[in-house]
């Protein structure tokens, strides 16, 4: 059971939206510090946060394994073991081995442990700009899809949007309310995908009206949404949805 102070952590870090790692020991073998079912909130430095799950022979193993978790979004299961028994195995440290990261424990002890590293990442954020229908469905229709939804004032006087340590997506539904002032907004961000509601031809008309190179605006979607011949202001924000959706999941392993 996480212990209360772990919780307090991992609530603070939830609402700051900042990425951690939870590390659980689930078996040792012969002599270890740490015993299965202690835990440790690991944040994206590898620095080990709150709890402990042993000394500094398994520390740089684990802030590894929590690194890597969190930049691919999947879970390790790291193998501690002494020299002579991954040599009786055949395993090499920094080896993956049927579904395991194998590192040696270096201690006098020479026990043996398994850890379990799960990432905990923020929600991704779907920033909508824009009071259109459009925007106002793609909004009622995301919000199933696990998205934080946020809504910001699109005036020049707003501002940028903030740095995210998540991937964030947005979608500019403007509709001829403030164009150009919410696509300075996308392009200043830090988004993993800009959408714009309008055709091909309305986009290189602002396009040119804008200080930016044409890498800048190659990351713009434009017309937004997959080809689906959408018409309704529902069948476009669904059209935009499924483009996210295949943007996010785009390289991901299939299985």
């Amino acid at each position: 059971m996480i212990s209360d102070t772990l919780n307090t952590a991992t609530r603070r870090l939830n609402a700051a939206r900042t990425p951690y790692a939870i590390a659980t020991v689930i078996r040792t073998v012969g002599a270890t510090a740490a015993k299965p079912g202690a835990r440790a909130l690991i944040l994206a430095d590898g620095t080990i946060s709150e709890g402990w799950i042993g000394g500094g022979c398994v520390r740089g193993a684990v802030a590894r394994a929590a690194q890597s978790a969190l930049a691919e979004g999947t879970p390790r299961l790291i193998s501690i073991q002494p020299d002579e028994d991954l040599t009786a195995q055949g395993l090499t440290p920094g080896e993956h081995h049927q579904g395991r990261d194998i590192a040696r424990n270096g201690c006098p002890s020479k026990g043996a442990m398994e850890i379990f590293v799960e990432p905990v990442l923020p929600r991704p954020e779907l920033v909508i700009l824009g009071a259109s229908p459009v925007a106002l469905a793609l909004a009622t229709l995301a919000q199933p899809f696990g998205f934080d939804i946020t809504t910001p004032d699109t005036q020049p006087d707003s501002g940028p949007l903030p740095a995210a340590n998540h991937a964030r997506m947005v979608v500019i539904a403007t509709q001829g309310a403030g164009d150009l002032d919410a696509l300075r907004t996308a392009l200043a961000s830090d988004a993993d995908y800009i959408g714009f509601v309008a055709s091909r031809r309305k986009f290189t008309t602002l396009a040119a009206r804008l200080d930016a190179t044409p890498e800048t605006l190659a990351r713009v979607h434009s017309p937004a949404g997959l080809a689906i011949n959408a018409v309704t202001p529902e069948e476009i924000a669904l059209s935009i949805l499924a483009q996210i959706v295949q943007h996010r999941r785009q390289g991901q392993r299939q299985t």
